[in-house]
């Protein structure tokens, strides 16, 4: 979807919702994560049901809005819509994205699946590319134990970088926990030290010309790496980029930047945003293999070989067409099989029943 428009459509979004939603004094925390993740629960848990819904500016996507106190502090939630990715491709991605980047939350919260982390873990290094204020909500863990499944969430909080709490929202499990992480991330009582997602030498030497090219104009905005790499992915232009950062330069320096943009892009070659991809779920994978332990090691398995068999350049598209012409089969000459099993059987029960009155 790109950024275009998007400085308008966040002038809507805060006089929405900060201006009108937010009391003076209220910590904003931001609820992400993955789709059927228990991020509504979650939600529920620490508001108490108290929740305000609505439309998103220009957006079909609904948000839900809650307040709870801890600690004489007063929290305003803002429940995400759950997302697989921040790449904005999608309405729920682009808002989820934009919320984070500039609406500047206190603290976001991602909420992970403990059943299966490694899927869940890209979206956190994405978050964690935009700000450091974050706690991973480990969620279900109640069903990762039924299955055999466990976490060393101590030493995913060290590899990360920030709290992680392991939770279990249906039974009310975890939420003081969370809350007492909330409260110490927003009054910064935690050194954050966040992972980085670490890239090829190339794209690590192009983010870093740009880096200092924005650095002295951001102003602590928005986070200049993040920005950086969305530059070099191409996803928007300069302007509409630095406009929602509020960043203001002049010709001399845009035009260096769009210079460094096209020489990066040119060593760079194709391909950069699917080579940025694969190295977030690559350490994706590799974090969630180091914290996750198997009672059954082979529990897994089965659908990583699944997963790689439809997702391989080599099989993945014959696969795909294999299916889509057994629905179209099943669609126009399959359904002739039943339909004419149905025709014989009501045709046989219409000359038993013509009999039947015949005799009597």
């Amino acid at each position: 979807m790109g950024l275009t428009s998007m400085s308008a459509k966040l002038n809507l979004l805060k006089q929405d919702f900060l201006h009108k939603e937010i009391i003076p004094g209220e910590l904003v925390v931001a609820l992400a994560g993955n789709p059927n993740t228990g991020k509504s629960t979650v939600f529920n848990n620490l508001t108490g049901l108290r929740q305000h819904t609505g439309n998103w500016p220009g957006k079909t996507v609904v948000s839900a809005r809650g307040r709870y106190t801890y600690r004489y502090k007063n929290f305003s939630l803002v429940d995400l819509p759950g997302t697989y990715s921040l790449l904005a491709n999608s309405a729920e991605e682009e808002v989820a994205r934009d919320f984070i980047c500039f609406s500047r939350p206190a603290v976001t919260v991602v909420v992970a699946d403990a059943t299966c982390l490694e899927r869940n873990l890209s979206l956190v290094l994405q978050v964690l590319e935009i700000t450091p204020n974050v706690v991973v909500c480990v969620n279900l863990m109640d069903e990762a134990k039924q299955k055999g499944i466990h976490l060393d969430l101590t030493n995913l909080s060290t590899i990360l970088g920030v709290p992680v709490v392991g939770a279990s929202a249906r039974a009310g499990q975890g939420i003081s926990e969370l809350k007492e992480a909330v409260y110490r991330v927003a009054e910064g009582l935690e050194q954050a030290n966040q992972k980085q997602v670490s890239y090829s030498r190339m794209i690590e030497t192009a983010a870093s010309k740009l880096e200092l090219l924005l650095d002295s104009g951001l102003k602590e905005r928005i986070n200049s790496r993040w920005l950086a790499l969305r530059l070099l992915e191409g996803e928007s232009g300069i302007d509409d980029l630095l406009r929602c950062a509020d960043m203001e330069m002049d010709l001399h320096r845009q035009r260096a930047i769009l210079d460094t943009l096209a020489s990066e892009r040119k060593k760079i070659g194709s391909g950069l945003q699917d080579e940025i991809v694969t190295s977030v779920v690559r350490q994706a994978e590799e974090i969630a293999a180091r914290v996750t332990r198997f009672e059954n090691p082979q529990y897994d398995r089965l659908d990583r070989r699944i997963d790689r068999l439809v997702t391989s350049k080599i099989w993945g598209i014959p696969i795909m067409l294999a299916l889509l012409g057994t629905v179209f089969w099943m669609t126009i000459a399959g359904a002739n099989i039943p339909s004419e099993l149905l025709a014989d059987a009501f045709m046989a029960l219409e000359e038993q029943l013509t009999a039947l009155f015949f005799m009597a």
